[in-house]
């Protein structure tokens, strides 16, 4: 990917932020027909965490992105923009600026994207190049979802896979540093309706005398898991084997395979197609199931806080979800 580069982007810090609430395959046994071992077999996900009535997306997204301000030794004020990638927003019309009045930085510009899995990547790409044409300085990225609000709780084929969650990293124009070598980004809309969550219409029509009655609500997660799992056992090896390629490195270089959390399966069968050992796979969906767009910022935010990331070390960041969307950022750690 040709880009312009006037500065480096540098990974200053993480943090996240989990539910208090677990719930254990064995709970999800008396709700729905399943198993712990019927779960864990199928999906690798053994617990999940779930928002209680005093939490929310922007109290989870508000303490993530406090944790990764102190540990930049940064003030909110000290940031220029704020985005939250979600799809699942405590306000239509976006939560960002919420979390901007919340932490009480005022000086930065705050959007939504809302791209599923894929959007916590997609927000770091974006973010990289306000960075790298010089326009910001400072940047707060955060991902989070709380995907339990949107479950069909008597769906076995779902409500096993799904929890909540957010995760935050703030990023800074450097002119030593880049730890972004490549991207790639890529949707595919004619299979948008594998993976959706439908609004649902008055099929009917409206007229002037029911306009009160016209309010849109939405449907439960609907997701052909068969079609989902092709998807990304196809396009996410070839999306990074190309990055790699176009970069001149190889997957032997690969440290760390930092791929969407999204089933046990899939992470195993893109790595193996990839060959890349399982033991540089970054992995935490065991503990959280797969929660969207905060899966990647938590399990990096784990993986630096456990020291496993070293100086030097390569990177292959991948999401993948609905749109069909799709994307890989290389990334050298410094």
């Amino acid at each position: 990917m040709n880009f312009i580069h006037k500065n480096g982007v540098q990974i200053i810090s993480t943090g996240s932020c989990l539910p208090k609430v677990k719930v254990s395959n064995k709970d999800l046994s008396y709700i729905v027909g399943t198993s712990d071992d019927w779960i864990t077999t199928r999906t690798g996900i053994q617990e999940r965490r779930v928002i209680s009535q005093d939490e929310s997306l922007l109290s989870l997204s508000c303490e993530a992105s406090l944790i990764a301000i102190k540990r930049a030794k940064l003030i909110p004020s000290d940031l220029d923009l704020i985005i939250l990638a979600t799809s699942t927003a405590d306000d239509l019309f976006g939560t960002a600026s919420k979390i901007q009045a919340e932490i009480e930085a005022n000086n930065a510009a705050a959007f939504d994207i809302t791209a599923a899995c894929s959007g916590f990547l997609i927000a770091f790409i974006t973010a990289s190049q306000f960075l790298m044409t010089g326009a910001y300085k400072n940047i707060l990225i955060v991902g989070a979802d709380t995907l339990s609000k949107w479950v069909d709780w008597s769906d076995r084929k779902t409500c096993i896979l799904f929890g909540d969650g957010a995760g935050a990293m703030i990023i800074q124009a450097s002119n030593q540093y880049n730890n972004l070598i490549d991207f790639d980004i890529k949707t595919n809309g004619k299979k948008n309706h594998f993976l959706n969550i439908n609004s649902l219409q008055n099929s009917t029509g409206i007229t002037l005398s029911d306009l009160s009655m016209n309010k849109m609500s939405y449907d439960y997660i609907s997701m052909n898991g068969q079609e989902v799992y092709k998807f990304a056992i196809s396009q996410i090896p070839e999306i990074i084997s190309n990055c790699l390629k176009s970069n001149k490195l190889t997957t032997d270089e690969v440290d760390w395979l930092l791929l969407h959390q999204a089933n046990e399966r899939i992470l195993k069968t893109i790595s193996e197609k990839l060959n890349i050992s399982q033991s540089k796979v970054l992995k935490n969906l065991n503990l959280y199931g797969n929660t969207s767009a905060a899966s990647i910022p938590i399990m990096l935010d784990e993986a630096i806080s456990s020291k496993l990331i070293k100086t030097g070390d390569l990177i292959v960041m991948s999401g993948f979800g609905a749109g069909l969307t799709w994307g890989v950022a290389l990334i050298r750690w410094q």
